[in-house]
């Protein structure tokens, strides 16, 4: 074959050129203190021109020497370790990996090193662009042999994981460290949490832990993103879409379908934090669904044990941090697979409400987290949500009968009595989106039903719950009660409205009338979901709030319940504020997606028609 002079000068030299001698001469010489060919040997192994014909040839004679490589060659090691192996020919990599399999055999004190190595290949390498010596691009690796690259580091693993079955409990700590810094790129998270997510395929003892470090991180994403400043990003994003639009109109011709529903808008979230979150949350949920089912089946031993490690890691950090928006509804997604699985979810925050040795911040969240579900889950049924509030109520009263059998007067104070307060909440709360559903069929049977809570005690006693609940709950609760004459709120409303407000001093300074004697600041962890890529899966199964009728909702003085086109309002400019008044938890910080176990894929964008 005859080569263009262009291309011989144009193309690099063949390296076929080994200098030293073998690795078995060489490991001998630097034993008795001639480390010249050592040294050259490991400069020629961090070329990064090195052929793979080269790599290969001293891979079979590293292996062969394999009960050589002590402590004392640590650093030839990390050599090795560093050769970039995973984008060679597969010829390579079958190499490495037995030399992988050979090293943590004989040498365990490099099954961190291996552990590390292949964890690092684990989010896309950065690609710096130059130009005139100035770097012009820094982003992540786009390359087209990703998905490939990925398959061989969990085949490496894998092997690993056979040769040392121990691997498990020194792998977390790894997984830990090499975890990406919250404020990297969407694609860098996503690529790492989709790996980490298929390791607990092939390594399940680490499934619970993996969850924990996954859903923590995406926590500390989602207190940093406030619902308020998402949605304002999205309104400005949208505005300035609208001004661009208008500015080009008459300069060029658009193509109709080009509409605001387009894909540029809903292709990423514009609030830069909750983009990332927006990932995360697209890939955890079809790890769950991929996870609990088989075949396109739904596996129920699979679910269970998935449920029973979410179920944990939602005690130990969803349930105490308080303002998360999104990562809660990983449980949401995953009860909506089965009734007996959301009847499970609602037994467990019932127990935590109902016991006694619970911290009481713990059973406000709970009572939150109950009243929340209920309402908005649109797969729990109706007989379901009356189970609930029979024990809910019967509870409350059981509270009230308490106090009155205490002899002592009974006052409104939240911080005696929180756990009553949000169960209280959790009821109004749940009934205002559910009292269609509990009156369908028999609207006797189900006025029968309402009047038989006895929801007139519970808003007439001493502890008055009207006082401290939020007043959109409210003012549309009594409402909805008022038109089926089930209790008659408003004279107690407007006597609690009566009474002198305070001054509450701010932490900002100056001072602040708050809207209530003692307002209770709670939050529902399931509002309106806001995240888009990941949003198609919740869409389907949300109750959103279905503006009550004019017959039903009566003026009150609690303030205007304003509708806007299709959004969920239900407590738009209601929540009150968090400074200056009684917390409720502490401040602690599409299934298109390429299932973890299949083929291993990097996670694809998803982008909603």
């Amino acid at each position: 074959m005859e080569i263009d002079a262009r291309d011989f000068l144009n193309s690099p030299p063949v390296k076929t050129v080994r200098f030293g001698g073998s690795v078995v001469e060489t490991l001998a010489k630097h034993k008795q203190g001639d480390s010249s060919d050592y040294e050259l040997l490991k400069h020629q192994l961090a070329d990064p021109d090195i052929r793979d014909a080269q790599i290969i040839n001293w891979l079979q004679e590293f292996r062969s020497s394999v009960t050589q490589l002590t402590k004392d060659h640590e650093q030839l090691i990390y050599t090795i370790l560093r050769i970039p192996w995973v984008g060679r020919s597969q010829a390579v990599v079958e190499e490495y990996m037995a030399f992988l399999g050979n090293l943590v055999s004989a040498q365990t004190v490099y099954l961190c090193a291996c552990l590390r190595m292949v964890v690092s290949h684990f989010t896309p390498k950065r690609v710096t662009i130059r130009e005139a010596g100035v770097d012009i691009s820094d982003s992540d690796d786009e390359d087209e042999n990703l998905p490939r690259n990925f398959d061989r580091c969990h085949q490496a693993l894998q092997l690993v994981t056979r040769y040392v079955p121990s691997t498990s409990r020194f792998l977390m700590p790894i997984l830990h460290e090499n975890f990406p810094f919250i404020q990297k790129s969407s694609r860098t998270l996503e690529c790492y949490v989709h790996n980490v997510l298929r390791v607990t395929v092939y390594i399940p003892a680490i499934r619970r832990d993996v969850l924990e470090l996954i859903i923590g991180k995406m926590l500390k994403l989602d207190v940093s993103a406030s619902r308020s400043d998402i949605e304002e990003a999205e309104e400005n994003a949208v505005q300035n879409q609208l001004a661009e639009e208008s500015t080009e109109e008459g300069l060029f011709d658009m193509d109709e379908d080009m509409s605001a529903d387009g894909p540029c808008r809903t292709a990423a979230m514009a609030h830069p934090v909750a983009d990332r979150l927006d990932s995360l949350m697209a890939v955890l949920m079809a790890y769950i669904k991929d996870f609990c089912h088989v075949n396109g089946s739904l596996s129920v031993e699979r679910t269970k044990d998935l449920y029973r490690d979410l179920l944990s890691v939602f005690d130990k950090l969803i349930l105490p941090t308080h303002a998360s928006c999104h990562v809660q509804y990983t449980l949401f997604y995953l009860c909506s697979f089965r009734v007996a699985l959301a009847e499970a979810f609602l037994d467990h925050l019932w127990k935590i409400l109902q016991s006694p040795s619970q911290p009481a911040v713990l059973r406000q969240a709970a009572a939150g987290y109950l009243g929340s579900f209920l309402a908005r889950a649109k797969f729990i049924p109706v007989i379901t949500v009356r189970g609930c509030l029979d024990l809910l109520v019967s509870w409350t009263h059981r509270y009230i009968d308490s106090q009155d059998s205490s002899g002592r007067q009974a006052c409104c104070d939240i911080s005696l009595h929180g756990p009553f307060y949000t169960a209280c909440q959790a009821v109004f709360y749940t009934l205002i989106f559910r009292h269609r559903a509990l009156l369908e069929g028999s609207m006797k049977t189900g006025l029968e039903y309402l009047q038989s809570l006895n929801l007139e005690r519970l808003v007439m006693c001493q502890l008055n719950p009207l006082k401290v609940c939020l007043p959109a709950v409210t003012s549309t609760f009594a409402a909805i009660t008022r038109t089926y004459q089930v209790v008659f709120c408003y004279t107690i409303i407007e006597r609690n409205n009566r009474h002198v407000l305070p001054v509450v001093r701010s932490s900002a300074g100056g001072d602040r009338v708050t809207t209530n004697t003692n307002p209770l600041d709670s939050f529902f962890p399931f509002d309106p979901y806001l995240l888009r890529r990941s949003g198609h899966l919740i869409e389907p199964l949300y109750q959103v709030w279905e503006e009550v009728s004019d017959a039903e909702l009566l003026p009150t003085k609690t303030g205007p319940q304003g509708s806007r086109e299709d959004e969920d309002d239900f407590l738009c400019g209601e929540t009150p504020q968090t400074e200056g008044i009684v917390g409720m938890t502490p401040s602690s910080y599409d299934s298109s997606l390429r299932s973890p176990s299949d083929v291993g894929s990097p996670p694809l964008g998803f982008q909603r028609p």
